[in-house]
């Protein structure tokens, strides 16, 4: 009678560290979809327009030019207002990231401690723009199955990242992000972000993203137009040497 129960035991285990397991492949494989989408085209160019709103409703804008290339390369240059043309980021494979400004001499390396810090003045940090995907970044966990879309908690695999965790919803019939919850180092909540893409030819593109900092009241609204796919940009666009335009003036 020991030994069945024993067995019986033994049964159960074995099916929920299956389930388990199961689960686990499951979140894997979503995540990885969403990559996969987010980085279908072979290369996109667009226009960006930023709005940066505040507590009382007070308005900024920026605009700028942004090329990507596969999973590794991204190229934001901005071009207005006035002071902040010139301004240039450049995000690299291995979350390596780049900054130039027209006050510097040459192009500087952001460290990860920086990649935590607004990029340029937005609610989005330097860490949230790098181009390596998700799923190399994060440990997802599938916390729930809605008819609309899939909640994953994605756990950060660097000890080096300022997220203790984000929660994301992602689309079940197309596999794009829907909103995602990114929670401090305490484990409270603090900025979240909403997605809106549209399908252009074959690829969706993440056409407005909404990011809010929860603490501080304001948000970045981001929006990207004129896009085109697969225009064999070279990657003499994405060099470190080439964020500095040829014109600029050297500082004495």
């Amino acid at each position: 009678m020991k030994s069945l129960k024993y067995i019986s035991l033994l049964a159960m285990l074995s099916f929920f560290a299956g389930v388990m397991d199961a689960t686990s492949q499951d979140a894997k494989a979503i995540l990885e979809n969403m990559d996969k989408i987010i980085f279908s085209p072979k290369d996109k160019q667009g226009k960006v327009t930023m709005i940066l709103t505040d507590k009382t409703g007070k308005e900024k804008i920026r605009e700028a030019m942004m090329l990507q290339k596969g999973y590794d390369k991204k190229l934001y240059r901005y071009t207005k207002p006035e002071s902040q043309a010139g301004i240039a980021t450049l995000s690299l494979s291995d979350d390596v990231m780049w900054l130039y400004m027209p006050a510097f001499v040459t192009p500087r390396k952001i460290s990860m401690v920086a990649k935590g810090q607004a990029f340029n003045g937005t609610d989005f940090s330097y860490e949230d723009m790098v181009t390596t995907p998700y799923s190399d970044r994060y440990t997802p966990a599938l916390l729930e199955s809605r008819n609309d879309a899939y909640v994953l908690k994605l756990l950060p695999k660097s000890t080096k990242s300022n997220y203790s965790q984000i929660v994301v919803s992602i689309d079940k019939s197309y596999g794009y992000p829907l909103t995602m919850q990114f929670y401090n180092g305490q484990g409270k909540k603090f900025k979240e972000a909403a997605y809106r893409y549209e399908k252009i030819g074959k690829y969706w593109n993440a056409a407005e993203v909404v990011m809010k900092d929860l603490e501080k009241e304001h948000s970045t609204k981001i929006l990207l137009t004129d896009v085109k796919f697969d225009q064999d940009l070279s990657d003499d666009l994405f060099a470190v040497k080439n964020l500095k335009p040829s014109g600029a003036k050297k500082n004495n």
